[in-house]
């Protein structure tokens, strides 16, 4: 379970293999207290500690996890959002993230506002129906990091969008400041908004 404030931003060392594989990653990170098994966000992917080195780690990615994510357009050099998991006790200062991406988005338009960034994502045909998840002051994780929701397209238009703020502090601290139209980013919808569309599916 993470909190979508980024802590480090990693780089890709290697890929290696097509249909699945294996991604490893330089980072800041202390990587001697990592146990093998333990959980890193990736762009806001869940991902499994396999193997360490000094200022680097490895991680498995399964066909699965590269059909729902951005991670099989990974390639060497690409920078990563990363985060570790949240320990009992620590200040929850986004909202509830799992790290189980529901779908990916595109990055349509960068608009700077001042100091901040706007950007306009549309969310791609397979995860249209992840719109009714998303609302106007509601939390999102977009590459794992935990941003709140400005605005959301009309029902049924077509992309089906939604805008983020990004203030300097985060532009700084994770890749936000690196994109450019075209991207294509994790989405994480509230996961409390989606248990509530689940409960009123029986009512």
């Amino acid at each position: 379970m993470f909190t979508g404030i980024i802590t480090d931003i990693g780089t890709v060392r290697t890929v290696e293999g097509t249909s699945k594989g294996r991604y490893t990653l330089d980072t800041g990170y202390d990587t001697g207290s990592f146990p093998l098994g333990a959980s890193i966000s990736c762009n806001g992917v869940c991902l499994t500690v396999v193997e360490t080195g000094v200022g680097w780690f490895g991680v498995d990615v399964s066909l699965e996890t590269k059909s729902v994510t951005s991670l099989g357009r990974w390639r060497p050099g690409d920078r990563i959002n990363l985060e570790r998991p949240l320990v009992i006790g620590d200040e929850l200062g986004g909202h509830i993230v799992l790290g189980h991406v529901d779908g990916v988005a595109k990055l349509l338009r960068v608009d700077d506002i001042g100091d901040n960034r706007r950007l306009v994502i549309a969310l791609e045909p397979a995860a249209q129906d992840l719109a009714v998840f998303l609302a106007p002051k509601g939390s999102v994780a977009v590459d794992g990091v935990s941003l709140t929701v400005n605005a959301v397209s009309d029902a049924g238009a077509d992309p089906q969008t939604f805008e983020v703020n990004i203030i300097p502090h985060t532009l700084a601290n994770t890749h936000f400041g690196e994109m450019v139209p075209g991207t294509i980013m994790n989405i994480e919808v509230d996961m409390m908004a989606r248990y509530a569309a689940r409960l009123t599916a029986f009512e």
